[in-house]
């Protein structure tokens, strides 16, 4: 009789760990079905990946690649008018990895938000307001006793320690200086990245 039993408790466990295959097999292809969703996941494995690692230089310089390679331009094609269009989703994406890597203290969305605190609004973006630019520049680094620092970039402090919102930072430099910040700020608080 032991053996009947033990023969029926061990089917039982059979059976049960038979079953939890089979609903671990069914999540692992819901999953796999899920990841096709994601778009481009290896448009931003580079970033994810430098950005995890604290290489906040390199991951400056490759978000400047992601972009532009989303709008298939070059630093020196894209016009700030390409920002109108500019896939949301893409500047979500950089702005979550940013976040997460920093512990909130860069993105997009941190700049966004430091740009309102300064004053900032639709109004000044509209108008280009350059005085509310500099005293964004002066509160993320970018601007040091009233000179723009960009020429300076590889003395920036490429740490947790720099400044909070300074990075992203090299995207922003472009050959059309202003209007291309304003544009890409206008397109931020339109994906409501603020």
């Amino acid at each position: 009789m032991s053996d009947a039993f033990s023969e029926t408790n061990d089917n039982a466990q059979l059976s049960e760990i038979l079953s939890q295959m089979k609903s671990l097999t069914q999540r692992v292809a819901y999953l796999e079905e899920k990841l096709k969703l994601v778009p481009d996941i290896n448009r931003y494995s580079k970033l994810q990946e430098l950005l995890k690692a604290g290489k906040f230089k390199e991951a400056d310089a490759e978000t400047t690649n992601v972009i532009l390679d989303a709008a298939n331009k070059t630093r020196e094609t894209l016009k700030p008018g390409d920002m109108d269009k500019f896939p949301c989703n893409i500047l979500q994406v950089i702005d979550r990895l940013w976040r997460d890597y920093s512990q909130d203290r860069f993105g997009f969305s941190v700049q966004l938000g430091i740009y309102q605190e300064v004053g900032g609004n639709l109004d000044t973006l509209r108008s280009q307001d350059t005085q509310i630019i500099q005293k964004y520049a002066d509160r993320v680094g970018w601007r040091k006793e009233g000179k723009w620092q960009g020429d300076n970039y590889d003395n920036w402090d490429f740490s947790l320690s720099a400044p909070i919102g300074c990075f992203p930072g090299a995207w922003w430099k472009s050959p059309y200086g202003l209007k291309m910040a304003t544009f890409c700020f206008m397109r931020l608080l339109s994906c409501n990245l603020g």
